[in-house]
């Protein structure tokens, strides 16, 4: 990362802790995850590997409480990591920030037993875990899901399917939103499903514009059993737990955006130095220094505001959940048009994956779409401001 991520940092007076975190994290992946990136996306590979190499670093249980092995740490340390790890591929920091947000849940809404048996697990990364929210009819209008949990003496037997879910097939433990109850938001549960539940099944690995190195597979149930322990403050909380995920990712997802913009303005910057034409090297044409300009600016708005929105989000203040919003449709809008005004700065060579642009902008376009689409986003906000 260039010195200018340094810089804003300091206007929130970053520790000595939360600067070695950040440092960390962005050494971890310069060293195992950027050289790797471009491999990865063209295989359309799973680096389960390298991903279990986060847990001993503390990042598999990065807001989680260090008696199960927990780092025990707060949102705006979550956003540095995010970002630093997004730097070097956005789709790996992504799916970091899934694996954190099952295991918080479980953690916040488990019960003793629940985060003994699950978080040792989950906090080292020996397991990975997926979030199970969206169905195929069912996306930003979550408290319509038809997946069904039946008590059926002291299991729950579970029928129906979740769609687009990262991890899915890979991942060892699955956070599931059902129905337990009646329709609307009061009759959804949670249950913690691992991978080698009967009648769990996976659909085949979607084709995407991005993400390649994540798989995305519909998570199917039929008849599939599951202890009654495994559900998560009992019916009906469901909607709750899965809400109080979203804010912290959204937050995640914004720094995913951020960080692998910053990588697209970086890439584009070194390119300009570099390339000669009629006579001078391009980034001494003022039309392209003043879009230069404009990327940074608008990078370094959105970090700012990211920040603060973590901050907020950190102290509990009453209108967190509006920053979160905001934040989430602001950076990660801002993050792939930067991308995207990256990629032509280096004219057909940005549209070239050795470069390595064109996989940032098909990586940061799903980010307008996830934790809440954007749209979704002006609808909290303009609700936090008018009244529903």
């Amino acid at each position: 990362m260039d010195a200018a991520v340094d810089a804003s940092t300091s206007q929130f007076e970053l520790n000595e802790e939360q600067r070695a975190i950040q440092e960390m994290a962005q050494a971890f992946a310069a060293d195992r995850v950027a050289p790797n990136a471009l491999d990865w996306d063209r295989r359309k590979h799973f680096p389960a590997d390298v991903i279990r190499e986060t847990g001993p670093l503390g990042l598999g249980g990065i807001y989680v409480r260090d008696d199960v092995g927990g780092s025990a740490l707060g949102r705006l340390d979550a956003v540095l990591i995010f970002e630093a790890l997004s730097h070097a591929d956005p789709g790996f920091s992504s799916f970091i920030s899934i694996h954190n947000m099952v295991a918080s849940m479980i953690d916040r809404f488990g019960n003793d037993d629940q985060r003994q048996r699950f978080l040792p697990k989950l906090t080292s990364m020996e397991w990975l875990a997926s979030y199970c929210l969206t169905e195929p009819g069912s996306g930003s209008d979550a408290a319509a899901l038809k997946t069904r949990a039946v008590k059926s003496g002291g299991d729950y037997v579970i029928n129906g399917a979740k769609q687009f879910i990262s991890g899915a097939g890979d991942s060892d433990v699955y956070a599931v939103m059902v129905r337990t109850g009646a329709d609307g938001p009061k009759g959804i549960s949670t249950i913690i499903v691992p991978k080698d539940a009967p009648g769990l099944s996976f659909g085949a690995n979607e084709h995407k514009m991005g993400w390649h190195m994540q798989s995305t597979r519909q998570v199917i149930f039929e008849d599939c059993r599951v202890p009654a322990e495994n559900l998560l403050s009992g019916e009906g909380a469901g909607f709750g737990i899965a809400m109080a995920g979203l804010d912290g990712g959204r937050l995640n997802i914004a720094a995913c955006s951020l960080g692998g913009a910053q990588s697209a303005l970086d890439k584009a910057l070194a390119y300009t130095g570099e390339r000669k034409a009629f006579g001078s090297k391009i980034n001494q044409f003022q039309a392209l220094q003043f879009r230069l300009a404009d990327m940074e600016t608008e990078l370094q708005a959105s970090r700012i505001f990211l920040y603060a929105a973590a901050s907020k989000l950190d102290r509990k203040a009453p209108d967190a959940g509006k920053w979160s919003a905001m934040a989430k449709r602001f950076v990660t809008d801002t993050g792939f048009n930067v991308a995207n005004n990256a990629l032509q700065l280096l004219g057909g060579y940005g549209y070239l994956h050795d470069y390595g642009i064109e996989k940032l902008v098909r990586d940061l376009r799903v980010h307008q779409i996830l934790e809440g689409t954007n749209e979704i986003m002006r609808v909290i906000i303009a609700r936090s401001l008018i009244g529903r």
